[in-house]
């Protein structure tokens, strides 16, 4: 069940940031993660097992709800590939597309799970090394809304 995040959700998204790390995540983006969940997410959405938090991921807004970003995308290690990344991202891509201003998807990433977004159509816009912390690259991707549909 994909539901939007409550406040009540934090600590298991961040115990879930801490399984991911140094895997997918540095240390130091922890700190990060917090801020952007307490002060910059604008819709942040939680999927649930059997009552267990086992994936979460964001949606940021821009230039007058021109274009979006994907934002902080969290699986916990016990399910990652089981679909649940794919399933949290195409229900974003369709939330963008109830909006119907939005012509642009963004998703700013690593090299460790940039091509999970090729793999759903976003294309490779520029990559910037030691972006995210020593070692942790930035891909950035993006996806047009025409090429979605």
């Amino acid at each position: 069940m994909i539901r939007p995040y409550a406040l009540s959700d934090k600590q298991d998204l961040i115990n879930i940031l801490r399984l991911n790390t140094p895997a997918y995540f540095a240390p130091e983006e922890e700190e990060e993660f917090v801020d952007y969940i307490d002060n910059k997410r604008e819709d942040y959405f939680v999927i649930e097992e059997a009552g267990r938090i086992v994936g979460a991921g964001g949606l940021n807004y821009f230039d007058n709800n021109t274009w979006a970003r994907i934002s902080w995308d969290l699986v916990h290690p016990d399910f990652q590939g089981q679909g649940i990344g794919k399933e949290l991202t195409l229900f974003r891509i369709g939330e963008i597309k109830n909006k119907g201003t939005i012509r642009l998807i963004q998703v700013r990433t690593s090299q460790v799970v940039y091509l999970f977004y090729q793999r759903l159509g976003f294309e490779l816009e520029k990559t910037e090394k030691d972006y995210w912390a020593p070692g942790f690259d930035l891909y950035q991707l993006k996806m047009e809304m025409n090429k979605a549909e």
